[in-house]
Parts: structure tokens; C-alpha cells; sequence
């Protein structure tokens, strides 16, 4: 599982793939390691890419092209 995936839904592929492996108990200790760190290293791109599309989402784009964040908190307002 060392090869390098951009693709979204193939990452959280593998993130289901490591998980059920490690899950089912049936890998040595070093493998389990080795599925844990590139997991976790997954995870973490996998919930950056979600934060950059939220933030891609979150906005709102005026007539005249201006730029608004929402509150992630209050989707119904504007940041300011």
C-alpha cells in the first residue's frame, strides 16, 4: 500500500483496507506498526483535503465577485 493516491475515495479505500487488517487482528506486530503509521498519514491527508473543500464551500461569492467565509458555526451569516 506504499503507492502514493491523490484520488479521495481511493485513499479512504485503503484508510477501510488498513483499519479491517488491523481490525481482524490477523498481522504481525511490525506489519500492524507499519499499517498504523500509514493510516494515520492517510487520515491526516484525507481531513486536510475535507478542511480545503469545506473552506472552498464555506464561501460566498457576491455579484460583484467579493469573497464571503461563513461561519462554519452559523451557516445563515456571513463573515465580515
Amino acid at each position: 500500500m506504499a503507492t502514493k493516491k491523490n484520488n479521495f475515495e481511493e485513499q479512504l479505500n485503503d484508510l477501510q483496507k488498513i483499519v479491517t487488517n488491523l481490525e481482524n487482528g490477523n498481522v504481525p506486530l511490525e506489519d500492524a506498526l507499519k499499517e498504523f503509521q500509514e493510516g494515520v498519514t492517510i487520515s491526516r491527508n484525507l481531513n486536510k483535503k475535507l478542511t480545503q473543500a469545506e473552506e472552498t464551500v464555506a464561501k460566498l461569492v457576491d455579484s460583484d465577485g467579493t469573497e464571503h467565509k461563513l461561519d462554519p458555526k452559523n451557516a445563515s451569516s456571513p463573515e465580515e
